[in-house]
């Protein structure tokens, strides 16, 4: 799974990338500090069932913290988006170019409302974050909307003559985005348009599609930045905005600094926890200590730092995603080779027990006879729909 950061420049993408990446990509108060794309690994949590059979997993491909399972994503910090970006404005073309494979995006914006539109810095309060919100959605739409635009009138002519389907059309001109044809299925379910004679469909029509289209294949959630300096009213003002996409408040500078701090062993934190301890507070320097009791109190009153909520909100609510635990026996939730629970996926909301089978060896699910409810021993047939946490062992014809 990938996740794209996006927002315009100056907004603390690059500092979210690193808190949730513990990498050290640069960050500096000027617009484009980020020109290439930056990759790396982060991680979702899902409590680990180990603790129901009173003792420790053998962690493979996902790892465990205190019986907190955490689970590999992808991030890419790519440059800040400026208002026409569609265009080529900024370094636009780029930027989105670099957002193609994105299952979803993370929206970083100045919750404390302190940058313009192309990311010059003022004073906490000068702008007002909604106006990032529209704009982002906007160069989004568009830009989808004018791959949608290329040859449509020549091009549709000759489905309409071939009898072809205008959902397979569309996901066709669509490959690059990665945007699979259940999502453009339900998003034309919910266009009033002409399936039969899109030839009809205009400009504004396209627009409204990929718009849809967006908002089913690719959800947003905006992470409203550096809320430790946003002004009160701001932040009353956009918990109160129900037009908005789903939204966290956050502080990235501060969830970096306590996972910088607890690499070098200076607190214990986990990241999202609501709190950290100082194990030997004489190691501080008096700027640390400031820094740490500045952090406690934004703790306090905000109860986490806000950067592990966002990206498991968008993992887990607006990706719909689950986590499930394949094993080879279902009395012992082991593997072949006696490991508990080493396994755990991350798979869409729905997954059926013949595709979990795929997803663990190809064989096995064309192979598939039944699976087996590790906590009933029930037998599940090959449709039955997985929940989150099930540990399914999947019978198969060798």
């Amino acid at each position: 799974m990938e996740i794209g950061l996006v927002g315009k420049p100056n907004v603390g993408k690059s500092t979210l990338f690193n808190a949730l990446t513990l990498a050290s990509v640069p960050v500096a108060p000027y617009p484009f500090t980020t020109i290439e794309p930056n990759r790396g690994p982060s991680f979702v949590r899902f409590p680990c069932p180990h603790r129901e059979l009173g003792h420790a997993c053998v962690p493979g491909n996902a790892g465990c913290d205190a019986g907190t399972r955490t689970l590999p994503v992808v991030l890419v910090d790519v440059a800040g988006l400026v208002p026409g970006a569609h265009e080529g404005k900024g370094l636009g073309n780029q930027f989105l170019d670099d957002l193609r494979a994105a299952d979803g995006f993370l929206h970083v914006v100045d919750g404390s409302g302190a940058t313009d539109a192309q990311g010059v810095l003022g004073a906490p309060g000068s702008h007002d974050p909604r106006e990032e919100i529209q704009f982002l959605e906007e160069e989004l739409t568009r830009w989808v909307a004018g791959i949608l635009d290329r040859q449509w009138d020549r091009q549709v002519r000759g489905l309409e003559l071939s009898g072809g389907k205008v959902e397979g059309f569309v996901e066709e001109r669509l490959t690059g985005l990665s945007i699979p044809l259940p999502s453009i299925q339900a998003a034309l379910r919910q266009v009033p348009l002409d399936l039969a004679h899109p030839s009809h469909w205009t400009p504004g029509d396209r627009l409204l599609l990929a718009r849809v289209l967006l908002r089913v294949a690719k959800p947003r959630r905006v992470v409203a930045n550096k809320a430790d300096q946003a002004p009160g009213p701001l932040v009353e003002a956009l918990r109160a905005d129900a037009s908005l996409p789903p939204l966290s408040f956050a502080s990235a500078e501060m969830e970096l600094t306590l996972r910088r701090a607890s690499k070098g062993g200076l607190v214990r934190y986990s990241p999202g926890d609501p709190s950290f301890s100082i194990p030997d507070p004489g190691r501080l320097t008096a700027g640390q200590r400031n820094a740490l009791e500045s952090i406690r109190r934004f703790l306090s009153v905000w109860g986490t730092t806000g950067v592990q909520e966002a990206l498991e909100g968008l993992v887990f609510q607006g990706l719909h995603r689950i986590v499930v635990f394949p094993v080879e026996d279902e009395t012992k939730w082991t593997d072949g080779r006696g490991r508990v629970l080493p396994d755990a996926f991350l798979v869409p909301q729905g997954t059926t027990a013949r595709q979990l089978a795929y997803r663990v060896h190809t064989d096995l699910g064309e192979g598939f006879i039944r699976a087996v409810d590790g906590r009933t021993h029930r037998a599940l047939a090959a449709d039955h729909i997985l929940q989150p946490g099930d540990i399914v062992r999947i019978v198969s014809r060798k």
